[in-house]
């Protein structure tokens, strides 16, 4: 937001340097980002003098240039080759000096220099209008009133005015600091904390009179809760124009572009006090202004000549016919003010802040006037504000009031009210601050003490101060104006080491984060904001249990995530989409639910893997990533997490085409799989993409707190090998478990390392090789018994699967 010195002062009498003033502000927590110079000519004209023609004559060789002498006030005439028709002898002329900067029309910047034209000196320029940024006429040099005298400063003849212009990064809180009378607010609060008690000057409305009743437009409010105050006057025989100079000035130094006297005027109200208001021509508005909401659907221009679908929600100001403005927002084009509009009716009201959030949101707009409504303005001074434009206005376009203010206001926006503990002011800023001091800076942002006792204040809140509705706030009020600079640090240094267990989620995620970026994994953090649309895509997921913004960015931001899934897909999508196909990802976060019971929320660690294993390189031809792979980096952190060992289930989410599910007892602690074709689709994504899904609150329940050792037994393992011919729909799963239940004790572990399929085997049959790890830890084993151990397994085997040894 860009603020200007020379404005602000206005509204508080300062002698101080800019650098001074920007050093309170960013103290008062308004950030003062940069101070830019801002003239009303660019340059300043300097180096621009005024100068007297004593001599003219013909240069010999050019038929279209004038040879002159010129008197700068010095006692040393110049002389100057000009080329303008209207150069004559005792004119009083501009200027421009050797080795002054001047601006071409495209704002690119030339120095003067003494050179030669046609073979004659030239010691400066006499200026044109335009060519001094003062206007477009180029017809001939400016002549000047003969009475001034050479040598002045052109720059004081022209009044040029120098401004200094605070950027200052306003937080969106800070509604209260949106206007020149907001931030001097704030600046004399400052200014009261380091003993100097400046003057607040408001502008003075008491010249305010209706002249005429000759237009009355009445206004109806249909629904209070979106437009809570609305007032309007009519202003009739105008005359639209260019603003004056000074005007034009205030908001160039802003960054606002000129339009004509009547804009300008609402503008400069908005900037100077942070009220927003709006001019129809009263010539198009039908009947009484209607303050409504209209049906889906309905199609309106608006000023900048683009067509909208308007909501239901949206609230519009409007006539007997239709629609003339999108409340608070943007106004139509039917409705505006033009340079043939004679009479208007401004409007100045205090509008919803969510509603007009919303309504700016569903169309795309951000305006002064809605970036305002939005975060709540000061219903106290609509009906102040539109006095001090009609003022305005009555000034610059001349006219006449020609009704009383309707001023709609059935139910008042009330002030808030709090109770401050001075004890919990001292425990929270660390510091013991006077009570008197607290009052002081109370009293200086306009809270007023309401009642006093031992222990604290009874304040009332001003209604525009939308930021400080609780103690804590008022605390940070005080601190911010009391000065963090001033509060003192204490010179004992105090430290506590916490007791946190080894388990605690933050460190497990840390292990589990180190061993995925070993692995080639790349962290990634999504918005927990997303589309409701998605819950379409799976039927896991249930309309129901979305938990929506009550006000949202966009609709794409507007539902909390029931799942990291697709949050997920849109990251692989977007890398894909830029040749970034090969991709390992992973992601800790928290999926939210709408249950009846309430609100859930649960932790999750998703991983998502897709493309080929490795960059592609000539010792290693490329491989794609497949589903082996996929389940060995899920193992690699159950291993690594020393988990209970897991039994395999089928996945149940319908998201995998291709999926399972580990388990330990009932608890399914991950589900994994490929994801299905159809969601993959939604996405644009054409290869494969592996994703796992683990339960990570339930995996912090399992991790022991313990650390179990075990000796590294003394005495050997044994493998021993079988190649079974079994039936096609024999799985290792259930040769497993009839191995474990054959040898409990010995059978310390049992691999698949080989599965064929295919030529020399019958119908229906496939091969198996296991490999069986048996050990004794207290003993060495004989060939006798493990002989035993492999007979016994081969027995089962046969009788349980049909199995043939080959």
């Amino acid at each position: 937001m860009r603020i200007s010195y020379n404005w602000l002062k206005q509204f508080i009498k300062l002698d101080l340097p800019s650098e001074e003033t920007a050093a309170i502000l960013t103290d008062l927590g308004l950030e003062v980002e940069v101070v830019e110079t801002f003239e009303s000519v660019k340059g300043g004209l300097k180096g621009i003098v005024v100068g007297e023609v004593k001599t003219c004559i013909q240069h010999p060789d050019a038929d279209r240039l004038k040879i002159t002498t010129v008197d700068l006030g010095d006692g040393n005439p110049i002389q100057i080759v000009c080329g303008a028709s209207n150069v004559a002898v005792g004119q009083k002329v501009p200027v421009a000096t050797i080795g002054t900067n001047l601006f071409d029309k495209d704002g690119n910047e030339f120095q003067i220099k003494k050179g030669k034209i046609r073979g004659q000196e030239s010691h400066g320029m006499i200026c044109a209008e335009d060519e001094l940024g003062l206007g477009n006429n180029h017809d001939g040099i400016m002549v000047l009133d003969a009475s001034l005298k050479p040598g002045t400063l052109f720059s004081k003849v022209m009044n040029i005015e120098s401004d200094e212009v605070f950027e200052i990064g306003l937080t969106p809180n800070r509604a209260d600091a949106m206007s020149h009378w907001g931030i001097a607010r704030d600046l004399r609060a400052g200014l009261v904390q380091k003993n100097v008690h400046p003057e607040l000057i408001t502008p003075s409305v008491t010249s305010f009179r209706v002249d005429k009743r000759t237009l009355k437009i009445d206004v109806e409010v249909k629904d209070i809760k979106l437009a809570p105050r609305y007032c309007g006057v009519t202003i009739s025989g105008i005359d639209v124009k260019a603003s004056p100079l000074w005007l034009q000035n205030r908001l160039k130094a802003i960054g606002l572009t000129p339009k004509n006297n009547i804009v300008d005027a609402t503008n400069f109200v908005l900037h100077e006090l942070g009220q927003p208001l709006h001019a129809f021509d009263a010539s198009k508005i039908h009947g009484k202004i209607i303050v409504k909401t209209v049906e889906s659907g309905k199609k309106f221009k608006t000023l900048d000549d683009v067509e909208r679908i308007l909501h239901e929600e949206d609230l519009m100001i409007c006539d007997e016919k239709g629609p003339l403005c999108i409340a608070g927002v943007f106004g139509g084009k039917e409705s505006g003010v033009s340079e043939n509009t004679t009479s208007i009716f401004l409007e100045s009201a205090y509008f919803n802040p969510v509603s007009i959030r919303k309504t700016a949101k569903r169309h795309g707009l951000s305006t002064d006037a809605s970036f305002r409504f939005e975060r709540g303005i000061d219903p106290t001074i609509t009906e102040y504000a539109l006095k001090r434009a009609a003022i305005l206005i009555k000034e610059i376009a001349g006219g006449e009031i020609t009704s009383d203010i309707v001023d709609v206001y059935q139910k008042k926006v009330e002030d808030f009210q709090v109770l401050l503990n001075f004890n919990k002011v001292n425990k929270i800023i660390g510091q013991e601050i006077p009570k008197e001091t607290i009052k002081k800076i109370l009293v200086s942002l306009d809270i007023k003490v309401n009642s006093v006792s031992d222990a604290g204040l009874g304040l009332i809140i001003p209604a525009y101060r939308v930021d400080v509705q609780r103690e804590i706030d008022v605390i940070e009020e005080i601190l911010r104006v009391y000065g963090y600079n001033n509060i003192e640090f204490t010179k004992k240094l105090n430290a506590t080491v916490s007791n946190s267990s080894r388990t605690e989620d933050y460190k497990v995620q840390n292990i589990i984060a180190n061993q995925l970026n070993s692995l080639g994994f790349h962290e990634m953090m999504a918005n927990s904001l997303t589309t409701p649309d998605y819950v379409k895509l799976s039927d896991d997921l249930k309309e129901e249990f979305n938990v929506m913004m009550l006000n949202p960015l966009s609709h794409d931001l507007s539902a909390m995530r029931q799942s990291l899934l697709f949050s997920g897909l849109e990251a692989v999508s977007y890398n894909i989409n830029r040749k970034n196909a090969d991709l390992k990802l992973f992601e800790f976060g928290k999926s939210y639910h709408k249950m009846p019971s309430g609100y859930d929320e649960n932790k999750h660690l998703t991983l998502f893997v897709s493309g080929n294993r490795q960059n592609e390189m000539w010792t290693n031809p490329q491989k794609p990533s497949d589903f082996f792979l996929f389940k060995g980096y899920v193992e690699t952190i159950f291993s690594r997490l020393s988990l209970p060992k897991t039994k395999t289930l089928p996945a149940v989410s319908d998201v995998f085409g291709e999926g399972i599910a580990l388990a330990v007892g009932n608890d399914v602690l991950v589900e994994m799989g490929t994801v299905k074709k159809s969601i993959l689709k939604h996405f644009d994504i054409k290869q494969a993409v592996y994703y796992a899904d683990f339960n990570w609150n339930l995996i912090l329940k399992l991790i022991s707190n313990k650390i179990k050792f075990q000796d590294i037994p003394k005495y050997p393992e044994v493998r021993r090998d079988f190649a079974l011919l079994l039936d096609q729909h024999v799985t290792f799963d259930s040769l497993y478990a009839i191995a474990s239940q054959t040898e409990k004790s010995l059978l310390k572990e049992i691999s698949l390392f080989d599965v064929y399929e295919g030529k020399n085997l019958p119908e229906g049959k496939k091969s198996y090789a296991l490999s069986f790890h048996i050990q004794d830890t207290t003993k060495t084993l004989t060939d006798e018994q493990i002989d035993k151990i492999m007979n016994k397994l081969k027995l089962n085997f046969e009788k349980e699967l049909g199995a043939v040894l080959r």
